[in-house]
């Protein structure tokens, strides 16, 4: 009886304690939004403070108990993590307990570092709350729009705060701007650079890098590594969202995503400050901003820029080609997508360990290992060479005596290898594209509407969708019964699925179009189709139509840019029911074509 009481008497702790602290986490983050996005007066902050400070303690309190927890139940694991957890919310205390100014101290007691860790222990438990909303009947696709819709409307509201534009901002603007921001499209009907403060360029960037990695792949990371292991059925719908391979490798895959974002955009902001370092008449800080900013809206394949016009700015129009560059490689390393990145991680390390074995152990038999890059890999790696090489080629032979007709032999070259680069669903531009000749604006439509790769940052109905295609297409042509590529069989599913998406992707975009027509009759044809193709492809370019449109045909782009960004075929089987496989065959009939 007295075990059963203390169990139950535990359990009821326990549960008070979880409220306590998910409502705790919710007060903190409403708190900081209204800091950051409102004006508030210095009784106001200091009322926030002791908010802030009372939080942490609550804080600390539930991650001691659950260490402790963790330590009786002797869940090894769980004693990590609370260890770390509880680790992160003491360092806040350091500076109160050694108050010597050291440059220790300078950091740990500063603010940014005691919102950030309190928002990654709110977050955590949060994210815990939503991973105990899924069941096994839980819709990936449907689970995924949601989760994006979910984010873009605090998004618009935040940037309607007073702190975050500049009195310029319409509701609609605001929603639209959030939209692409999220979907990491670029298309905004107003100028990024005038009409929002440097708060709300911070929100867009911080909606572009949740957009990028997608909200649920970040709430997964921070339930599974703060809040312990999470139920086999939860852990299979993020399996399906994330293309893990096993359960196994599920938190792996999670870290790798995280991993490769951070890493790559920090090597990008690194280089990107070296290319523009005392050029664009910005101080140091200000230049920062403009590294980090560009490198995340690069990656995130986004197209967002600070600067009026985009990159076409005369400040950066020349003797800027490594920053055009740097842009350009992460638009490429965000369109190949994280699958893609791991195998080229899983080959380059098996590579390092045998020049390891073999030169510095000088061991002389070790074993080969085959097929480590997959047939996926090769084919979007492939594909997206061609593309990025014939955009270039095209875009040079066209614009070699029009647009880049002042420009140096150099900057020729770098300026088509960066607009080929942006076509892949980034959206920045060198150069305003009202300038282009027809056929590059053609080159452009067409590229616009293949994008990147699956499970990449990219939007179009992808690389992998139009070289399944393309193999289908030599295997009828040549009378082949079967489609193959490097020894391999691509499987009947993968090529149904690829026609079933290049159809609906047209269909969605004449519907579109008839429709945009009805509501935008002053507007041309093909800006029009330009629009439509750079929204529901989510690159962000525009021939300058954006601004223009009516609130109708803001609102017909908004659909567009969501529908790219979660998958048009993704989209349609979240609201259609699945049908189980049926276990028999009709007789084969044979229909006329052509």
């Amino acid at each position: 009886m007295k075990t059963l009481f203390l169990k139950n008497r535990i359990k009821n702790i326990h549960q008070l304690l979880s409220i306590v602290i998910s409502l705790s986490s919710v007060a903190y983050i409403l708190l900081s939004i209204i800091d950051f996005a409102f004006f508030i007066s210095p009784q106001e902050s200091r009322l926030f403070s002791t908010c802030y400070y009372f939080i942490w303690i609550l804080f600390i309190i539930h991650s001691v108990y659950q260490l402790f927890m963790n330590l009786w139940l002797k869940n090894k694991r769980g004693i990590l993590q609370k260890i770390f957890t509880t680790i992160l919310l003491l360092s806040i205390s350091v500076p109160f307990i050694y108050p010597s100014a050291t440059w220790i101290n300078n950091i740990l007691g500063h603010k940014l570092y005691f919102t950030f860790i309190m928002l990654i222990i709110a977050l955590g438990t949060l994210s815990k709350k939503v991973m105990l909303l899924f069941n096994q009947k839980t819709n990936p696709a449907m689970l995924m729009a949601a989760s994006f819709s979910l984010i873009i409307i605090p998004g618009a509201l935040l940037l309607l705060s007073p702190r975050c534009n500049t009195g310029l901002l319409s509701i609609t603007d605001s929603l639209f701007v959030a939209t692409s921001a999220v979907c990491v499209t670029g298309l905004t009907p107003v100028d990024v650079s005038s009409v929002f403060t440097r708060e709300g360029q911070i929100i867009i960037i911080l909606l572009i890098q949740i957009g990028g990695l997608g909200v649920m792949t970040l709430t997964s990371f921070f339930a599974v590594f703060f809040m312990g292991n999470v139920k086999v059925s939860h852990q299979l719908t993020v399996k399906e969202m994330i293309s893990s391979g096993t359960l196994n490798s599920l938190f792996s895959m999670l870290l790798y995503i995280l991993g490769f974002t951070l890493a790559i955009e920090a090597i990008g902001a690194v280089t990107i400050l070296y290319s523009i370092h005392g050029t664009l008449g910005m101080d140091l800080k200000d230049e920062i901003f403009f590294s980090i900013f560009h490198s995340i809206s690069a990656f995130c394949n986004a197209g967002f820029s600070t600067l009026q016009g985009n990159l076409g700015n005369p400040l950066v129009m020349s003797n800027h080609n490594l920053l055009l560059i740097t842009v350009s490689f992460l638009i490429i390393f965000g369109g190949i997508g994280f699958p893609i990145l791991v195998n080229l991680v899983h080959l380059l390390r098996y590579y390092l360990q045998r020049f390891f074995l073999i030169k510095i152990l000088r061991k002389k038999s070790v074993k080969k290992v085959t097929h480590i890059i997959n047939v996926n890999t090769k084919i979007v790696l492939l594909t997206t060479i061609a593309l990025l090489v014939g955009g270039t080629f095209m875009m040079l032979i066209f614009e070699w005596n029009q647009s880049f007709k002042n420009l140096a032999l150099d900057d020729k070259l770098t300026h088509a290898f960066f607009n080929s680069a942006s076509t892949r669903t980034a959206g920045f531009s060198s150069v305003n594209l009202s300038l282009f000749s027809t056929p590059t604006l053609l080159v452009y439509l067409f590229l616009m509407w293949i994008g990147g790769a699956a499970q990449s940052t990219a939007g179009g109905i992808k690389v992998n969708t139009f070289a399944t295609a393309l193999l289908s297409l030599k295997a009828i042509l040549f009378a082949e019964n079967r489609v193959e590529i490097f020894k391999r069989e691509i499987s009947k599913d993968s090529i149904t699925r690829a026609y079933g998406t290049i159809f609906i992707s047209m269909m969605v975009i004449s519907v579109s179009l008839f429709i945009l027509c009805l509501v935008e009759p002053n507007i041309s044809l093909f800006k029009l189709t330009f629009e439509i193709f750079s929204a529901i492809s989510t690159v962000g370019s525009s021939l300058d139509t954006t601004a223009q449109l009516s609130v109708p045909g803001k609102i017909i782009i908004m659909v567009l840019m969501f529908t790219g960004r979660i998958g048009i075929f993704t989209l349609l089987v979240s609201f259609i029911k699945q049908k189980p496989q049926k276990n028999y065959r009709f007789p084969e009939e044979q229909i006329i074509i052509n």
